[in-house]
């Protein structure tokens, strides 16, 4: 398997504990994707009773479609971090900031 390397903004915390990446609030997909939905969503979020054993692996966030975001520079985020976890009924990024 062929690897990639890149610098990305790492998720310092999930709080969606039922989502299938999350072990002891850390995200460990290999990154997620921010939605353009009105409260910035983690489309990545996957709702399940499994959680990974990729526990080692630290998530990045690879895309953000949040346009209005003010971390948001080229459909890519630009802070050290977020945090993702609910905001109403969704899971979203609570670092989201309307610029």
């Amino acid at each position: 398997m062929q690897h990639l390397s890149i610098d990305m903004p790492i998720v310092g915390l999930c709080d969606a504990t039922e989502c299938a990446y999350n072990a002891d609030t850390k995200c460990h997909a290999r990154a997620i994707t921010v939605g353009d939905s009105l409260r910035a969503g983690c489309d990545t979020f996957c709702s399940s009773t499994d959680h990974t054993k990729a526990a080692q692996r630290i998530a990045g966030v690879g895309a953000c479609k949040a346009r209005d975001c003010k971390y948001n520079e080229d459909f890519e985020c630009v802070t050290d971090q977020i945090r993702v976890g609910h905001s109403a009924s969704a899971v979203n990024c609570l670092t989201y900031a309307r610029r």
